[in-house]
């Protein structure tokens, strides 16, 4: 190729992207190579830690340690981001340490209500159950929901009339007792009765689960899986398994899982929002979270935080409690594990 040549389809690509751009699109992003060709983040809720025992804080790091290791067994073999979403999310929910699960919190009725969600931010294909009352993993049921049916969500005794189609076995209550959350469920019922007030505290601690994945082909996921909070009314249902406000992925922007008080998030589509000003305004992830966690939500008083995660491999971890576990594992096999805003 001659130097006239090589000037001409350099023109012809420089004109090609800038017709791109004024028309409102973007060149395709790849993903980053190196060190930070994969990464994965959980979150195990965000709230007061002060209040927590330090026994139980052992025991969710221990969870997380695990859940950790499982993701990024997946995704360290070129497994997809939403194989190591659904993993990791499993490990939390059988761990009993967390409010999802088998460690789900109770309604006034004393009957754990799960939520969950899980995308694919390469399809932006999406599945969600919620108030289900005997499925051991939801994060898993809510992926049957975006593989096996033209619907997004399911909630209630048609999520489990779909689970048992799929040979999903439905649990008895015996498996969701938990002493820790059944001792404080009894407290809460001697102490307010029928009331119809939520007595719990906004500062209480929150353990929802959530994990943001990025694998080696580029590709996002997100998943987020709850009991809700304590003391709910039957048949609540929060933001995590609503898409757009406490799950959210899109390649084109960036993965978000949230926790806190739902309410806020569902009213201001907190996950959406984020990957929306990622994308449009191309601004860094971790300005765009804090610039909805620790501004907008602050001045709602909205209490809770989020993971988050582009194609680039940049990490976004904000939060507007006291603490928030939360975990990173990147390529290189390194993972820490934080609580409080000083770790």
């Amino acid at each position: 190729m001659n130097r006239t040549h090589l000037h001409l389809l350099l023109s012809v690509v420089f004109l090609a992207v800038c017709g791109m751009v004024a028309d409102g699109k973007q060149p395709p992003r790849t993903p980053s190579s190196g060190a930070q060709g994969f990464a994965l983040v959980v979150h195990g809720g965000a709230g007061d830690y002060r209040k927590v025992p330090q026994d139980q804080i052992r025991a969710k790091r221990a969870a997380m340690t695990e859940a950790i290791k499982a993701g990024y067994n997946i995704l360290a073999k070129s497994g997809t981001s939403l194989d190591a979403v659904e993993a990791t999310i499993r490990v939390l929910e059988n761990s009993g340490a967390f409010d999802a699960g088998r460690g789900a919190y109770y309604t006034r009725d004393g009957v754990p209500e799960l939520d969950s969600a899980i995308m694919d931010g390469g399809t932006l294909k999406a599945g969600a159950v919620a108030a289900v009352q005997h499925i051991a993993n939801p994060i898993s049921l809510a992926r049957l929901v975006m593989e096996k049916t033209p619907h997004v969500l399911l909630v209630g005794e048609g999520a489990e009339e779909f689970a048992k189609s799929q040979g999903v076995p439905l649990q008895s209550p015996y498996y969701f007792f938990n002493p820790r959350e059944w001792e404080r469920y009894q407290k809460l019922k001697a102490t307010n009765g029928k009331s119809d007030a939520l007595v719990a505290p906004s500062t209480e601690m929150r353990g929802t689960v959530g994990v943001v994945a990025l694998d080696q082909a580029g590709n996002l996921a997100a998943g987020t899986s709850t009991g809700g909070t304590t003391w709910k009314m039957p048949g609540r249902v929060g933001d995590s398994p609503l898409i757009g406000a406490g799950t959210y992925a899109n390649n084109d922007g960036c993965a978000i899982s949230a926790t806190g008080v739902g309410e806020f998030f569902m009213r201001n589509v907190v996950a959406a929002d984020i990957c929306s000003r990622v994308r449009y305004l191309h601004v860094p992830i971790e300005q765009a979270a804090n610039d909805v966690v620790m501004k907008e939500l602050v001045a709602q008083k909205g209490e809770g935080g989020i993971i988050g995660l582009d194609r680039q491999g940049h990490v976004a971890m904000v939060f507007n409690t006291n603490g928030m576990m939360r975990g990173v594992v990147r390529a290189d096999g390194k993972f820490v594990i934080n609580v409080s805003q000083s770790q």
